[in-house]
C-alpha cells in the first residue's frame, strides 16, 4: 500500500541556471496550456501490468500517487541573484515568446544566497553567497531557508535537486 499525496510538493533546486529554469518554465508551460509535459516519465510514462498480450499499461501518474503538476512549488539557491526570469533569459532556454508568456511565474522565484565556495567552481565568482565561519553554520543556514520555505507555502514535503554546476575534484 502506498499512502496517497497530500498537499503541496516543494521542488528545492540547488542552482538557478539553465536546467532548473527549464525545468521550472516547463512546468509552468504545462499548467498554463502552452506545452505538452514531452520528456516527463511522471506525467506520459506508462507502465505495463500483467502479460504483454493483457496490453494493461497504465499512466504512471495514474497508478502510483505522486504530486500533481499543479502542486509544484519551486525554491532555489544560487551565486548569483537573477530570478529565474533573469536566468532563463541569459541561458537562453526557452524561446522568447514562450519566455515572455511565463515571465511573472518564473520572476516569482528568486533564489537565495547560495553556500558557495568558488575553489570548488572555479569558473565562477559568486555573488550572492552565504557568508559564514564554517561549513556547519552554512549547512545551519540552508536548513533555515528549508523551514522559512516551507512555512511560508505551507507544506509538508519537499524533495531538493542538483542542478549546480558540477564540481571540481577535491583530495579527501
Amino acid at each position: 500500500y502506498i499512502a496517497p499525496v497530500k498537499g503541496r510538493l516543494g521542488v528545492l533546486l540547488v542552482g538557478l541556471g539553465a536546467v532548473s529554469t527549464t525545468l521550472i518554465g516547463g512546468v509552468h508551460a504545462v499548467r498554463k496550456g502552452l506545452a505538452q509535459p514531452v520528456g516527463s516519465l511522471t506525467q506520459m510514462g506508462t507502465l505495463r501490468l500483467g502479460a504483454r498480450t493483457e496490453q494493461r499499461a497504465p499512466l504512471i501518474r495514474d497508478f502510483v500517487p505522486l504530486a500533481s503538476i499543479d502542486d509544484l512549488v519551486f525554491g532555489a539557491w544560487d551565486p548569483f541573484p537573477d530570478s529565474a526570469y533573469e536566468a532563463a533569459r541569459k541561458a537562453q532556454v526557452l524561446e522568447p515568446t514562450l519566455l515572455e508568456a511565463l515571465r511573472p511565474e518564473l520572476e516569482a522565484v528568486k533564489p537565495w544566497p547560495a553556500a558557495f565556495d568558488s575553489a570548488y567552481v572555479r569558473r565562477l565568482h559568486g555573488t550572492h553567497v552565504k557568508s559564514g565561519g564554517n561549513r556547519r553554520e552554512l549547512v545551519a543556514q540552508i536548513r533555515e531557508d528549508i523551514r522559512q520555505f516551507m512555512q511560508a507555502h505551507a507544506l509538508e514535503r519537499a524533495v531538493m535537486i542538483w542542478c549546480g554546476s558540477t564540481e571540481c575534484h577535491a583530495d579527501s
